[in-house]
């Protein structure tokens, strides 16, 4: 017996790899290529089988384009900069780079164990000095494209991390990272005007059908909220200017046919409106302490209250009727929507109904025989003056030609897309490149001084920013006029660093010193060609990357609209019923499962417990059973018949075993086509290829067996590269690999020479039968009733009927 021996069999192949460079993209920009990438992983300490799973995905495509021809690129790096870096200084009182550092040694170690083939060559941890040079120089450029701007805003606060996160980063409640509470903070801060981009990042939606998950899509598109409606004015009867020193403020509204229904105005409690009464001091003490409980709670915390609000003593004039609307503060109103003010409508919304009910304001029925609230679009409205008897799009065109001929209105779109706040108050973040000067103002860094890069002289507290207490760090000189002035002491939002990631990875790293993009090589490569990872990064990383492409592309970087052609979401790694998490102590570290049984074994249960969008749940039993298929298929290799290419077969010749030994391997190469490049469930693949080992084992021809490992060695070698690249050497001098690509599925395989039919008897299925595909009539039916010779004793055979290929039906009497 031949005995498997991973801890020999590994390292060997690494090593050739490695000294073959096998893993590095060709510079030969004539082939076809493929650009495989799975999403980065940040430098915690150790790999998870979540990050297994994922690269193990991204791998067996990247060794299938390679078998094909392809010249593939499959690059890795870290997301390094972060808030976990400087927790684990405070808690080991280590510095942040240190432990970042050092965890990247040890986490691309057990990369290179588990034979990942990445390009070594062009990884990068995106805290290089390197990297920050150019993402400070794409900053810079698209501050003086008007791209980002600074301004004071209520803004997400995590008291924990002493930073800033947005609206994205916020779930449930809590930070993303830390998974304390948030609470809102007003503080001045850096933005990228990505709701510029929000048309174009909604519209190229469309090109990414079938090719990205529709639930990908769905969640990108809504968290745009496109949605059309007019803005128009209320103006604030005498008595409310006078206390609030404003004319009034524009709402936005999505039903603007509506408007006679209008009974009250609401605003978000962050409104100019609302801040002004109480800068006046206009509301009683139990009214501030409602306002200000509101103000502390995010806008996802708001939604999941009950209705809330407090009358501001204010009334604006409805600009058709004349009738005082008395205006609100409300928490269902938020100021990122529509510039925090709405008409309430009771009749047609059913939050301004809860509310006019709840605090016992007007609600004037506008829709002629429905019940209230009604919000439908299908209704006849009355009680609407001008409108009356018009329905929903009549009425709209109507109320918009009315609002935009007495300039008090227009039809709008808006979204519900917000600009990115990407100021951090941290240490271990890219240094926003601004400077603040007494004579110039802010102005950025001039591009010859970068990188602005961190100081290495830091203590880190975990209270406020070590930037801004470092005696040196932040004075400098003016890049304007030489004054002297001070650095900007925020650091980016780590979503920057990854939101271009991809596009240096395709850009040859020969360059990366002088340029952040080299064109040609980057112009062969973009756009990414399949990219895998969590679908929990469906809104955050995805739109951000989206967004950055679409700059770039504007500001002359690069050539493509889009970056990802193709997308992989994989399901989490659960145990024992929940996700892996260290909390819950139910991790499994793939350092024990490599030691045990192997890299190839961790891959192969990976990819077959379960399709790559799904839930995988870890099972130890079925890590045992990938560990003995691997030792069975290494065991029986020493049953084919060594040759330097695929045996020609006369399969006329062969008997019954050996044909369908045959056919379950031509199976087996059929279905790795489909699986490799539509369907990527490999679990299915990995099945077929079992099935045609059985098959082989179930016969004794020495050919048929070095075809079927001819084969399945090249099929499985993605997966398993490790074992089939040893085995594949063995027999055939690695020639089945070499020739992969010229390999044709033989179709004589698959012509039958016998053909299953079902027996039934009385309809009821009683048996299935093998006859020759020219047997006669006769024939089958002497078969199919010596086969169910006990259901037909003593009884009367009234009627025989041969559905051709399919089924035998005996009718029988008594």
């Amino acid at each position: 017996m031949r005995v498997y021996n991973a801890k020999i069999i590994e390292p060997k192949w690494q090593k050739i790899w490695s000294e073959n460079k096998y893993a590095e993209p060709k510079d030969d920009y004539t082939l076809p290529k493929k650009y495989i990438l799975s999403m980065f992983p940040y430098p915690s300490g150790r790999l998870h089988m979540g990050h297994v799973r994922n690269y193990s995905i991204g791998d067996a495509l990247s060794r299938y384009y390679r078998l094909k021809g392809y010249n593939v690129l499959q690059p890795i790096g870290f997301d390094s900069f972060g808030m976990p870096a400087e927790n684990a200084a405070i808690k080991h009182g280590t510095h942040p780079k240190k432990w970042t550092y050092e965890n990247i040694d040890y986490m691309s170690h057990e990369l290179e164990i588990l034979g990942f083939s990445f390009s070594k060559n062009r990884r990068l941890a995106t805290s290089d000095p390197l990297y920050t040079k150019w993402e400070q120089e794409f900053f810079i450029k698209m501050y003086e494209k008007g791209l980002v701007y600074q301004k004071s805003a209520v803004v997400n606060w995590c008291e924990h991390d002493q930073t800033v996160l947005a609206n994205e980063q916020v779930i449930e409640g809590k930070c993303w990272r830390c998974d304390h509470e948030v609470v809102q903070k007003e503080m001045p801060g850096y933005y990228l005007k990505i709701k510029d981009y929000a048309d174009e990042l909604l519209t190229c939606l469309d090109s990414l059908k079938e090719k990205w998950p529709n639930q990908v899509l769905t969640m990108q598109e809504n968290w745009i909220g496109k949605s059309y409606g007019a803005q128009l004015f209320f103006s604030f009867d005498e008595t409310s200017a006078a206390k609030t020193g404003l004319k009034g403020f524009n709402v936005f509204t999505t039903r603007p046919d509506t408007i006679f229904g209008a009974s009250f105005t609401a605003l978000a409690p962050e409104h100019e409106v609302v801040k002004a009464v109480m800068e006046a001091d206009l509301l009683l003490p139990e009214q501030k302490s409602t306002l200000e409980k509101i103000i502390n709670l995010s806008p996802r915390e708001r939604s999941q209250m009950d209705k809330e609000g407090v009358d501001l003593g204010l009334f604006v004039i409805h600009p058709f009727t004349g009738a005082k609307l008395p205006v609100w503060c409300a928490n269902f109103v938020l100021i990122e929507y529509g510039g925090g003010a709405i008409m309430s409508v009771p009749a047609g919304d059913e939050r301004d109904f809860d509310f006019a009910s709840k605090y016992n304001l007007p609600i004037l029925n506008i829709f002629k025989n429905c019940p209230i609230p009604h919000t439908e679009k299908n209704a006849i409205l009355e009680n609407s003056g001008f409108l009356d008897g018009l329905d929903y799009e009549a009425a709209t065109a109507k109320i918009l030609a009315e609002l935009e001929a007495k300039n008090i209105g227009k039809k709008v779109v808006q979204y519900k897309l917000r600009d990115w706040g990407i100021s951090r108050q941290r240490y271990w973040g890219a240094p926003v490149p601004m400077v603040r000067c007494p004579s110039c103002g802010l102005v950025p860094e001039a591009l010859e001084n970068l990188p602005v890069t961190l100081p290495d002289d830091v203590e880190i507290t975990g209270e406020g920013s070590p930037l801004v207490k470092h005696p040196t760090w932040k004075h400098c000189k003016c890049p304007k006029c030489g004054k002297d002035a001070e650095r900007e002491c925020d650091t980016m939002d780590t979503f920057v660093d990854s939101s271009w990631y991809f596009a240096r990875f395709a850009s040859d790293e020969r360059t990366w010193p002088s340029t952040a993009f080299d064109k040609k090589s980057v112009d062969y490569w973009m756009s990414v060609d399949h990219y895998i990872g969590g679908i929990e990064h469906a809104i955050l990383h995805l739109l951000y990357a989206r967004f950055f492409q679409k700059v770039l592309r504007d500001l002359g970087y690069l050539r493509d609209s889009e970056p990802f052609s193709h997308l992989l979401t994989q399901g989490m790694v659960t145990k024992d019923g929940a996700k892996m998490s260290k909390s819950k102590g139910n991790t499994v570290d793939p350092d024990d499962i490599i030691e045990k049984y192997g890299a190839d074994t961790a891959r192969l249960f990976i990819l077959f417990a379960a399709p790559p969008a799904k839930e995988l749940e870890w099972n130890d039993s079925a890590v045992e059973g990938a560990y003995k298929f691997i030792s069975r298929l290494y065991d029986r290799a020493g049953k084919a018949k060594k040759c330097g290419a695929i045996p020609e077969l006369n399969h006329a010749s062969l008997n019954e075993a050996e044909k369908y030994a045959r056919l379950k391997v031509y199976e087996a190469m059929k279905k790795g086509s489909e699986v490799y490049e539509n369907s990527f469930a490999f679990n299915t693949l990995i099945a077929a290829c079992m099935e045609a080992c059985n098959a082989l084992n179930a016969q004794e021809n020495a050919e048929i067996w070095a075809e079927g490992y001819y084969i399945i060695l090249a099929l499985l070698e993605p997966i398993i590269p490790h074992v089939c690249a040893e085995l594949s050497a063995e027999l055939f001098g690695g020639a089945n690999l070499r020739d992969f690509a010229k390999l044709e599925v033989k179709d004589e395989v698959f012509v039958s020479e016998t053909l299953s039919l079902a027996v039934t008897i009385n309809g009821k299925r009683r048996a299935e039968i093998s006859v020759s595909v020219d047997a006669s009539d006769s024939d089958i039916l002497s078969t199919a009733k010596t086969e169910c010779a006990k259901w037909l004793e003593g009884k009367e055979i009234i009627k025989e009927i041969i559905v051709p290929k399919k089924l035998v039906n005996i009718v029988i009497k008594g």
